[in-house]
């Protein structure tokens, strides 16, 4: 929140105390405490009647130091937290962080990060690396201030530096770059078009090689340069401010300590990447309907991997009571049964953490004192989406017990996995079970109600075949995807906004990201549903779904489902490409779609760009974002090779071209080797049998690595590739059977066994 009136002045009603200088000292080993006064102290008289901030700065992991600051240390720790406070004392600290002194000179390092302060100077903290100043935090950069209505709001500003862009804050549809912007950290079901997020992440990354994350899982307000211009402000409601300062250098550095601190992505199963589709939210749906949508996709030659029941699979005013509707589904365990044997399909069912009052579960769970009270002691309600529902506890153990309960009667009918809906419309004038803080509940809450999901997923169905559909998240939701933007319009200008969230998303820690293709509310016309099906099928993760119609792609024209087909066909053939970077996500928190930022951070012209995306580490992808196909996209320096018609692209530089809607932009690296599987009709097949690698603009001397991973957890097939004057040569460890080499338009088979194969570059 914005505390000042201008720049010389406060807000009616506003009083601000800022650390002026340091009074005092504690120093240990890995760690050093300043106490700060909020005046001058030129008197022992100047002690009296003033506040002294209590300022400790440490290291809780390499390449990371964290500030916290406190006025009043005496109120309780009700909780909850995001991420585990490092010890007092003890060897965590002492491996991450040492300490130097050099006269009045004070120096916490950690990895290639420092902190330095100068004790006998005014008050200030200089985050330092690679012989530079990262950010400070200055005269006003350490505080607190109280408002009108009596609240105590902790804060602090760190420098931002000429030409510095401020990233992430969670999913985010605002401009892509936070500079100017005011951002309120707090869950709310606002759509992708306000300012309102599901997903609100106190962690922001920068173009100048460092993040910073805010360890309160509660109301964060951020002023990004829109309070004091040369300033990131961040303040909490609270008497202790807490934030880790986050070194790279390069921003996947980042992402990677930053994800090590708070969770890094599971890795989803491989099946989950399939189309998903669904039956829509309040269309008219039964058995007939799901039946005739498996086939209509079959008969059309569109493969699919998932099958999505929404909200009525249930009874109308009993939400979210886990019972199919008998009088649409009278038999859903031979319906998943028959969807599972003669299609192949997973079956996902939506759910939330709601119970309305209708169903015999609202009774149970009041009674077990499962679902959140008032401070009266009665049951908190309310009628927004179902008639006097309640929310479940899930700080009750007991609450979190009896949910999974529900969830493992479903499995055990056949289900193979949930859309986690909802968990933002949390309320604050609320008891909690275990005493926690309602503020800092309102945010957290999506925290237990996802992890209690997903490890009932992953206990019924084992390590790696685990996955959600989640809507909300908090720090730390990247520990449980799958997650998707939310409620977009079926429009073009919804389509970039939901491009942008996930872009947004990603620069703040989570892996894998999904949308509604065709758009959420209203009814895309043909050709936003054909260039939101290639934007849809070219993410990590792929679903049809709306609101009020369906998003089977006949429903649109003959073109819409030939789009949708060859668009799955290729996402099943880059599957082993898909996964090695999903892999990435889990082993290092890259995500799957990255901002271009990720990938070339020093090339400036990339750090705006939200309308295109690489794809791994390899494809750049560019969506159609307008009625008659004209694409503005950037091209960085090297030449590209379009992937669906072989032309050469050179950057770097802008372009601006026209596609039907059988193309758009898609574009390998120079001197990548992409391997693509052998089929077409699912996700999960042996990819490495029968695998082609796509050799692109390889440069004398390349020397390339390619992974092909295995569905059955067999060793990597590895293929190296090495180019020496004209000739290429790959050699091939643990391939099950032939492979080729596409090179220069020529291919060239190795067949089974072989473990080499050299080949000529085309003239």
């Amino acid at each position: 929140m914005k505390f000042t009136d201008g720049y010389w002045m406060m807000r009616d009603g506003v009083h601000a105390a800022y650390a002026t200088e340091i009074a005092d000292i504690r120093v240990a080993e890995d760690r050093f405490t300043l106490y700060a006064p909020v005046r001058r102290v030129r008197r022992r008289g100047d002690t009296l009647n003033g506040a002294l901030l209590t300022v400790e700065c440490f290291a809780p992991a390499e390449g990371v130091i964290g500030v916290r600051v406190t006025h009043h240390g005496g109120g309780p720790d009700r909780g909850p937290h995001l991420a585990p406070r490092p010890p007092a004392e003890g060897p965590a600290g002492a491996a991450a962080g040492k300490v130097t002194r050099d006269g009045t000179l004070l120096e916490l390092a950690s990895g290639g990060l420092s902190l330095r302060v100068d004790t006998a100077a005014g008050y200030r903290l200089d985050f330092t690396a690679d012989g530079r100043t990262l950010t400070s935090a200055g005269a006003r950069g350490t505080g607190f201030a109280t408002t009108p209505d009596g609240a105590h709001h902790s804060l602090a500003q760190l420098s931002l530096g000429v030409g510095e862009l401020v990233y992430g804050l969670g999913e985010r549809f605002t401009p892509f770059t936070r500079n100017g912007q005011s951002v309120d950290i707090w869950q709310a079901d606002g759509g992708t078009a306000s300012e309102q997020a599901y997903k609100n992440i106190p962690f922001h990354l920068t173009n100048r090689g460092y993040g910073v994350f805010v360890n309160h899982p509660g109301k964060v307000s951020y002023e990004v340069g829109s309070e004091a211009v040369g300033q990131v402000q961040f303040s909490v409601a609270d008497q202790t401010l807490e934030y880790y300062v986050v070194h790279g250098p390069a921003p996947k550095d980042v992402l990677a300590r930053y994800t090590a601190l708070t969770g890094r992505p599971a890795l989803p199963p491989a099946w989950s990447l399939g189309l998903w589709l669904s039956t829509s939210f309040t269309t008219s749906y039964d058995e007939e309907t799901v039946t005739r949508f498996v086939r209509g996709m079959a008969e059309r030659g569109i493969p699919l991997g998932v099958f999505h029941f929404d909200c009525f699979w249930m009874r109308a005013y009993q939400w979210c009571d886990f019972t199919w509707d008998p009088e649409v589904f009278p038999d859903p365990e031979g319906m998943l049964r028959r969807l599972r044997e003669d299609h192949g399909l997973k079956t996902c069912v939506w759910i939330n953490p709601y119970i309305a009052q209708k169903s015999p579960l609202f009774d149970e769970a009041r009674e077990l004192g499962y679902l959140v009270r008032r401070p009266d002691g009665g049951v908190w309600q309310w009628d927004m989406w179902q008639a006097g529902m309640g929310l479940v506890d899930f700080t009750h153990p007991g609450a979190r017990a009896w949910y999974a309960d529900q969830l493992r009667a479903l499995l055990g009918q056949g289900v193979d996995c949930f859309k986690t809906d909802f968990g933002e419309r949390v309320p604050t004038d609320v008891v909690w079970h275990d005493g926690s803080d309602p503020e800092r509940m309102h945010n957290y809450y999506t925290q237990l109600y996802n992890r209690t999901v997903f490890e009932t997923l992953t206990e019924a169905r084992g390590e790696g075949d685990a996955v959600v559909f989640a809507r909300s998240a908090t720090a730390g939701g990247q520990r449980y995807p799958v997650h998707w933007g939310g409620d977009c319009e079926s429009t073009f200008g919804a389509m970039a906004e939901s491009l942008r969230g996930g872009l947004s998303l990603g620069l703040s820690g989570f892996g894998f990201w999904s949308h509604d293709i065709g758009g959420f509310e209203g009814t895309p016309d043909a050709a936003l549903f054909k260039r939101w099906a290639q934007f849809g099928l070219l993410s990590s993760h792929s679903r049809l779904h709306g609101s009020t119609s369906y998003r089977v792609p006949w429903e649109f024209d003959d073109e819409a489902v030939a789009v949708t087909r060859d668009f799955t066909r290729l996402k099943h053939r880059l599957m082993p490409y898909l996964m090695h970077a999903a892999r990435q996500a889990a082993e290092r928190g890259t995500p799957v779609m990255r901002a271009m930022l990720l990938d070339f951070p020093d090339d400036p012209a990339c750090h705006t760009l939200d309308r295109q995306y690489m794809l791994g580490d390899d494809l750049l992808v560019a969506p159609v974002l307008t009625p008659d196909g004209t694409v503005d996209y950037y091209v960085p320096h090297g030449t590209w090779t379009h992937l669906l018609s072989g032309a050469r692209v050179s950057g770097p530089g802008w372009h601006r071209e026209q596609y039907g809607f059988d193309s758009l932009p898609l574009l390998a690296r120079p001197g990548s080797v992409l391997p693509f599987g052998a089929g077409e009709e699912s996700a999960v097949y042996d990819w490495a049998d029968g695998v082609t690698l796509r050799a692109h603009q390889l440069p004398d001397g390349a020397d390339v690595t390619t992974r092909v991973p295995r569905p059955d957890g067999q060793p990597d097939a590895v293929f190296r590739t090495r180019r020496t004057g004209r000739s290429v040569t790959v050699e091939a460890t643990g391939a099950p059977g032939p492979w080729r080499l596409l090179l220069d338009g020529a291919a060239h088979t190795a067949p089974e066994g072989a473990t080499e194969l050299t080949a000529p570059p085309a003239p």
